[in-house]
């Protein structure tokens, strides 16, 4: 039986993750896969100790606008194929997306966008939810096992987050994201860490200019989802909420197969 751990993390810029410890921490950490999100990089500033860690074929994808977004997928065993879109242009730019297929299934690596500066930034992000959910659908539809994990910016349900009723009105936790959630689900996505764990306060997002993550005024807003025909491979899912190094937390999925 084979074992596959995979780790999903939003670093918030991959070089002051480096700074504190990040390289270590893969070393310790091993996992089989890597899924990064905001890694801010251009390919000039990185080193080779990132392109070509020991033991992984590393996957980017760099934002058109230097120091913003952008994502990485280091893995050990090298993927079928990947690719850098779920194939609508105006979601190419912001380098959000790694798709890599491998022979038991196939894996998204998503920074999705976030809604608080305005209007049209809510709207740039339900539009890249629905064209997300609009590329997975006949994959799975198809019979694909797929996993897709990342930071999606939204808090599901209330006990997703430490305050829900006074940020019922913030972009994060809307009705209109949090109903885009409940139709993953609809059609057949398991959010993994609730499938194991029902208990509140479990979070993955603290805000750092309010010192929020000492008092642990947290929100769950990194995920991994499977389809229905992947969850009796599903081993574990949890939150490092103890590995710190940025304002969110890893997430980590074990497989079997």
């Amino acid at each position: 039986m084979k074992e596959i751990k995979i780790l999903c993390w939003n670093v918030n810029g991959i070089r002051a993750a480096v700074k504190k410890g990040f390289l270590e921490w893969l070393q310790k950490e091993s996992p089989d896969i890597l899924c990064l999100q905001e890694t801010k990089a251009s390919p000039d500033n990185l080193t080779e100790d990132l392109l070509e860690p020991p033991g992984y074929q590393t996957y980017w994808n760099y934002p058109e606008r230097k120091g913003y977004s952008g994502v990485a997928t280091f893995s050990r065993e090298k993927p079928v194929k990947t690719q850098n879109s779920f194939g609508v242009k105006a979601f190419d730019g912001e380098g959000r997306v790694i798709i890599s297929e491998y022979p038991e299934y196939t894996l998204c690596n998503i920074y999705f966008p976030n809604g608080k500066q305005g209007p049209e930034r809510l709207k740039y992000k339900m539009d890249f939810y629905e064209a997300f959910f609009n590329y997975l659908e006949p994959l799975r539809l198809s019979g694909k096992k797929i996993i897709f994990c990342g930071d999606v910016n939204t808090a599901h349900q209330e006990i997703d987050l430490a305050r829900p009723k006074e940020n019922a009105k913030i972009s994060g936790f809307l009705p209109e994201e949090r109903a885009w959630l409940d139709k993953m689900v609809a059609h057949g996505y398991t959010d993994t860490f609730r499938y194991f764990h029902k208990e509140p306060e479990q979070y993955t997002w603290w805000d750092m200019k309010t010192g929020a993550r000492a008092r642990n005024v947290g929100w769950r807003i990194d995920y991994f989802f499977v389809t229905e025909n992947l969850l009796g491979n599903v081993e574990k899912a949890y939150i490092m909420k103890d590995v710190s190094g940025s304002d969110h937390c890893p997430i980590g999925l074990v497989l079997k197969f």
